[in-house]
């Protein structure tokens, strides 16, 4: 059959409906138009699709399998038509993905968004929690957004910009008595919560713990940064954050900030993304953009 790439959006909304009827109202189409598209992916890739289970629709294994896909080809579709000679901020609609830590998002994250609303008022942000699984497939997986907030380190052969400085810290409950300096018997012998699994080279703070014959316990790792302090406070563990975030959490969240016998290492925060994007007068903006809002974030936390 030939291919109809219209057949792309009538895909991405049947598999994310999982409904003709509730497809075709979010295409503004009728029924029977979904109907008749639904029949031409089937023949096409000569599976259901949607198989019917009683009064609803579930996907098939391919149709599971196709779903992510079909969202990543809209969405490079979208940034291929958005792209223009010229980039104006003052009139330019368009919408960017950024993929960050939940560390990251309220402080450059807030600051970008504010710069950008400021500067660019019809211009959109579209905010991505990164996990270990999107970060470790590399270089390819960045055609699919517009930029990684990430520390250096950690991604390789894909043009960046450095950002802004953090480090990391320990935090405990704010109901520790008389709570000083952590001691390296401390470090040894509390629980701890880490984000992350303890082997992503994210975590530099661990590695300097072992060069220090500390062999942290980590009762709890976890991918979200601002839910550390909670498992914290209350309880004898240790949490371990980069300092930025953890400060804003200190003012909320029943944990504070305790200094380690050494220095746990720093972070270089920086932007990614691929090489498609290099010359795209708009993602020049966005980058350029993200340089000036880290800058006013300043050294200090």
């Amino acid at each position: 059959m030939t291919i109809d790439l219209n057949l792309l959006i009538s895909l991405n909304a049947l598999l994310e409906e999982r409904s003709v009827s509730r497809a075709a109202a979010r295409l503004h189409l009728s029924q029977p138009t979904l109907s008749t598209a639904l029949a031409r992916l089937r023949a096409h890739f000569g599976d259901e699709l949607l198989a019917r289970t009683g009064n609803t629709y579930r996907l098939t294994p391919l149709a599971e399998e196709l779903l992510e896909s079909t969202s990543h080809a809209l969405s490079y579709t979208d940034r291929v038509f958005d792209t223009r000679p010229q980039f104006i901020p003052e009139v330019a609609q368009r919408e960017f993905t950024l993929v960050m830590s939940d560390a990251q998002l309220p402080i450059f994250g807030r600051v970008l968004a504010e710069l950008v609303t400021r500067e660019a008022p019809e211009v959109r942000l579209r905010f991505e929690h990164s996990t270990a699984r999107l970060i470790q497939p590399g270089l390819e997986w960045l055609r699919d957004i517009d930029a990684l907030v990430l520390p250096q380190g950690i991604l390789a052969d894909a043009p960046s910009v450095d950002l802004y400085r953090d480090r990391w810290v320990c935090v405990v409950s704010a109901t520790d008595p008389d709570r000083g300096p952590l001691t390296l018997a401390e470090m040894n012998g509390r629980r701890w919560v880490t984000p992350y699994h303890p082997r992503m080279p994210v975590l530099s703070a661990l590695h300097r713990m072992r060069q220090a014959g500390i062999q942290p316990h980590a009762a709890i790792s976890t991918e979200d940064f601002l839910a550390v302090p909670h498992l914290v406070a209350g309880t004898d563990r240790v949490g371990l954050m980069p300092e930025r975030v953890a400060r804003l959490a200190a003012d909320r969240s029943g944990v504070t900030i305790v200094e380690a016998p050494f220095e746990l290492g720093m972070l270089v925060e920086a932007m990614w993304w691929h090489p498609v994007h290099e010359r795209d007068p708009g993602h020049r903006w966005l980058r350029q953009t993200a340089v000036r809002a880290a800058q006013s974030l300043g050294e200090n936390a």
